[in-house]
């Protein structure tokens, strides 16, 4: 057994130290993923604004060169106003033919549908729009506007104004005539709109993170149960090398004593020491059985032979096989049965052995003199069973494992308390094997209360 201590040893130690280690690092990583993955977002982001920028662009240029190639081939006759001084018409040609003004060509209706097309077709995301055709000469005398321009222009931090000229194309038969016209367009919430188009990348990233950080988080919490894992076992083996030793100790002894000559002439100490073997196995088994029982409970090979038994008496049977050590103790206990029905399909054997190990369990925690109460009552279809002592308690942390397979909590010098860690462990997996629950509520310094519910038999 201390060969297996030996080797625990190292393992523990080694792992006490690295597993900080490979925390600090992970963390590390994981910072750098997050923030490259914010950099890379915010990238992305200004890529977007640049391809949404030229998008709409190129949307304003194609309606730009549609209403320029129209304009080129739509000349219209102009006749200004005869001044009441002149006596004749001295017109240039220039100043009888121009080209007509995109109002005069195309309705409002016309000019979004062009719009609206040429934006589509350059894949920008639906979205309400204004517009606006004015020109070079006077930019604020607007030829034609939708109705909301106005309002959508003077909210300039939201919405995105683009201005683009109507430049008529090279020659044509209207290049020097025409003055240049512009189409104002305003993108309402446009970062909003760029925001839109990145959603899936941004829900993308976040969610790729998060299972970066739940790996994070599994990992270590792995790293850490495996490093109490093996703290746990390293405890184990040194208790169950403790609890070997001294019985094998005490049979040496005893076999020792037995080869004595005038032991052998005297047939009271040989029955004596022949006793205390017999108890020591016994004690060692008792041991070996736990243990057996607790892998086969891990392997869920353990089959119950559940029968309808009186909880009343199996409680009653437990504390009279307890009446001995607890005089020696000077204990007090009071039995409270107050179950209107108390009839149960249980396990007898492992249903003691549940109540054996929590009245062993107070009696092992008590202060100088166990002071225990045993009551029970029933709550809809379940016995509840309530053993409450005035012990010593149990911290926070212990009283959350306190049902872990080989976890035992620290008792300091004050109590020197044996055992492999596993009784708790049992009692969990009995009760879960009945289909029943148990609680504890513990304060450290003033005792434990552990709350058993089981099913009553169908016809209790």
């Amino acid at each position: 057994m201390a060969y297996f201590c030996c080797l625990l040893a190292p393992i523990y130690f080694v792992m006490k130290r690295i597993v900080p280690t490979i925390i600090v690092l992970i963390s590390i990583s994981l910072v750098g993923i997050i923030y490259l993955q914010y950099s890379r977002f915010q990238n992305m982001l200004i890529v977007k604004e640049e391809q949404m920028f030229e998008r709409v662009v190129m949307s304003i240029k194609q309606v730009s060169d549609e209403i320029s190639f129209s304009s080129s081939r739509m000349p219209i006759l102009r006749r200004p106003r005869k001044s009441q001084l002149s006596l004749q018409n001295n017109l240039l040609p220039s100043e009888l033919i121009q080209a007509a003004m995109v109002s005069d060509r195309f309705t409002q209706f016309e000019i979004r549908e062009k719009l609206q097309t040429a934006l589509d077709a350059h894949k920008v995301p639906k979205t309400l729009f204004e517009f606006a055709v004015t020109n070079n000469l006077n930019l604020i005398n607007y030829e034609m506007q939708s109705p909301n321009f106005l309002a959508f222009l003077e909210d300039s931090i939201n919405n995105r104004i683009f201005n683009y000229p109507i430049e008529p194309p090279a020659d044509s038969w209207t290049e020097g005539i025409t003055p240049y016209e512009n189409i104002v367009l305003i993108v309402p919430h446009y970062e909003k709109l760029i925001w839109k188009q990145s959603y899936w990348d941004l829900v993308g990233s976040v969610v790729f993170t998060l299972f970066i950080m739940f790996a994070f988080f599994v990992t270590v919490r792995t790293m850490i149960n495996q490093r109490n894992l093996n703290a746990i076992k390293t405890d184990f083996i040194n208790n169950m090398t403790h609890e070997f030793k001294t019985p094998l100790a005490t049979i040496s002894l005893a076999v020792d004593a037995l080869n004595n000559e005038k032991v052998i002439a005297n047939p009271e100490k040989m029955q004596y020491f022949r006793g205390i073997i017999k108890d020591e196995n016994k004690r060692m088994n008792k041991h070996v059985e736990t243990i057996l029982e607790a892998a086969a409970f891990e392997k869920q090979e353990l089959t119950l032979n559940q029968i309808a038994t009186s909880g009343h008496t199996i409680l009653q049977t437990v504390v009279n096989n307890y009446e001995l050590v607890l005089k020696e103790k000077n204990a007090n206990i009071q039995l409270l049965l107050q179950a209107p029905k108390d009839t149960i399909w249980a396990d007898e054997n492992h249903f003691t052995n549940l109540i054996n190990n929590l009245m062993d369990n107070a009696i092992k925690y008590a202060k100088a003199e166990p002071d225990i109460t045993i009551s029970t009552s029933n709550t809809g279809r379940y016995f509840v069973i309530k053993m409450e002592d005035k012990g010593i308690g149990m911290s926070r942390e212990t009283v959350k494992r306190v049902f872990e397979k080989f976890y035992r909590a620290h008792t300091g010098n004050l109590h020197n308390v044996k055992g492999f860690g596993l009784g708790m462990s049992y009692v969990k997996s009995i009760v879960s094997a009945h289909k029943g629950k148990i609680k504890v509520e513990s304060v450290l310094g003033k005792g434990s209360t552990f709350t058993v519910e089981i099913p009553l038999a169908s016809n209790a």
